[in-house]
């Protein structure tokens, strides 16, 4: 395969914060055509995947998993969609719980660390289509939710499972929680996504009662806090520390046997660029890695409409080398 070519920025497109918050702020542009598919969990509970419309069996499927408080209609999704699309490729975008706009039954919602919904729909693709060709796409949480999969597995990863790009990964949650929980990052990005976290715990308050202290996790200022009041014992963690140990997903590279590529940004705000895993990938050759000087969080921005990013662009190119025929 190619060298990739090295993220250039438009120029006026410059900054962490900015080349984080254009594409959530400012959208990419109208979403292809979807039709939604609601799973029943082993658990009693559900999934819901929203799949790209009018597409039939027989070419490759690319399965999306959404940052935190991700959707389908995340800007890096509808971009990923949109360039399935132009492929001709079949798309799915699987809402982690709580996810998909309706809030899930269960007490459980999702983490960083939780690969078995990933596991279960995996098994349910592949069960319907034997002769799969699939690819993972993960940003963000999702991203490190993929990577933590194929490193748990290994040569036990199912066989249609040809390639994985994660975008924007945070590979060492402790070293993430700790530049998001200061600053100016704690007021642009955490107070944001704890507030769509706590405004679930409460449509589901009647679940946690003598569980969880509610007004403690409402008060909650931090992902420190957070974690500590509602990860870990929702999830059979000791506490915060034990979370985030137990499911980064740098401790998994190693184990990975599929291609897999990892795309992040020097200059990415939820994730110091000296925890990126250089050592794990020059000691793989199942891992490659674009970790460029700026792009910000899931940003890479190429130009204004509904063009790709730089990254979505890069992760489709490189699965169409390992999932067809593509001479690259």
């Amino acid at each position: 395969m190619p060298a990739a070519v090295a993220y250039r920025p438009p120029w006026w497109y410059r900054g962490r914060h900015l080349q984080t918050l254009w594409g959530p702020l400012l959208g990419r542009g109208r979403s292809p055509a979807l039709w939604r598919e609601r799973v029943e969990t082993p658990d009693g509970d559900f999934l819901d995947l929203d799949w790209l419309a009018g597409r039939e069996r027989g070419v490759p499927l690319v399965v999306v998993l959404h940052g935190l408080e991700g959707s389908a209609r995340s800007h890096y999704a509808v971009g990923l969609l949109r360039g399935l699309d132009a492929m001709g490729w079949r798309g799915l975008v699987v809402h982690f719980r709580s996810c998909g706009g309706e809030v899930n039954r269960s007490r459980r919602l999702y983490h960083s660390g939780d690969t078995e919904d990933l596991e279960f729909v995996v098994g349910r693709l592949v069960a319907r289509e034997p002769q799969l060709r699939l690819g993972l796409v993960g940003i963000s949480l999702g991203g490190n939710v993929i990577l933590k999969w194929l490193g748990e597995l290994g040569e036990g990863v199912p066989a249609p499972v040809a390639a994985a790009v994660a975008i924007s990964t945070p590979f060492n949650l402790a070293a993430s929680a700790a530049v998001l929980d200061r600053g100016l990052n704690r007021r642009l990005y955490t107070a944001n996504l704890l507030s769509t976290m706590k405004a679930k715990l409460d449509q589901k308050a009647h679940l946690y009662r003598g569980l969880l202290d509610l007004p403690a996790a409402r008060r909650a200022r931090t992902f420190a806090e957070y974690d500590r009041l509602v990860t870990a014992p929702l999830n059979g963690f000791a506490d915060e520390r034990d979370y985030w140990a137990r499911s980064s997903s740098a401790q998994f590279l190693s184990g990975i046997r599929r291609p897999t590529l990892l795309i992040n940004a020097r200059n990415d705000p939820f994730m110091p660029a000296s925890a990126l895993p250089r050592a794990e990938v020059a000691a793989s050759r199942w891992l490659e890695a674009d970790f460029v000087e700026q792009g910000g969080h899931a940003g890479f921005l190429e130009g204004f409409g509904g063009r790709p990013s730089w990254a979505e662009a890069r992760a489709l190119a490189f699965l169409r080398c390992h999932l067809s025929a593509a001479i690259c």
